[in-house]
């Protein structure tokens, strides 16, 4: 299988493909990309190395750090199931193909929410009542990714995130920094990759 991995940061760019070497070889065929942080950079990565590759990939995975809810643990690896953004304030289906959750492949009763800003604790808890969902994740990229591989693909995406911060347990942006430093190896969400 050709797999596109998405990597948002410079950290996660380089963990995945430190992962990816020590594996060699590897069940699927990898390429990966650098998007950059945020909903327009990940969709823009997407659209243009998805039209320009040699050849068709088979499916997409966004990989990474991710913020969680209450009851998740710094460390802990996650496939959501269903994405969605938070911070898209239009009607209830007045524009559902922004408004309604996409399916990912994820194997976890988990959404992933995304949104272009750092949760935190408040923002969380806001999140939380609106949706009216407790089991949840925060990222930047996930939805967006999602919409993107479909409109050049129709190509279906995976999210394997590794949880850095649960804000509601008072962890900041400082420690999601401190995290992700410290916690640089990838192996078991490419073992993750390797299992689709």
């Amino acid at each position: 299988m050709r797999i596109l991995v998405v990597a948002p940061t410079e950290r996660e760019n380089k963990n995945i493909r430190a992962a990816i070497e020590v594996a060699k070889p590897t069940r699927h065929h990898y390429t990966v990309a650098f998007s950059g942080i945020g909903k327009a950079a990940a969709a823009a990565t997407i659209a243009k190395t998805i039209l320009s590759a040699d050849e068709p990939f088979d499916c997409i995975a966004a990989i990474g750090f991710a913020a969680g809810a209450l009851g998740f643990k710094q460390g802990e690896i996650v496939e959501p199931s269903r994405a969605w953004y938070h911070d898209c304030d239009v009607p209830e289906g007045f524009i559902p193909e922004l408004t309604e959750p996409r399916k990912l492949l994820g194997k976890d009763d988990v959404t992933v929410f995304t949104g272009d800003s750092f949760v935190n604790a408040r923002s969380v808890a806001d999140i939380k009542r609106r949706f009216g969902i407790e089991r949840a994740i925060y990222d930047m990229e996930i939805q967006a990714i999602v919409i993107a591989a479909e409109i050049c693909g129709k190509l279906p995406v995976i999210a394997v995130k590794m949880i850095s911060d649960v804000p509601e347990d008072g962890h900041t942006e400082h420690s999601y920094d401190a995290f992700a430093d410290s916690h640089s190896d990838f192996s078991e969400i490419l073992e993750r990759l390797e299992r689709l």
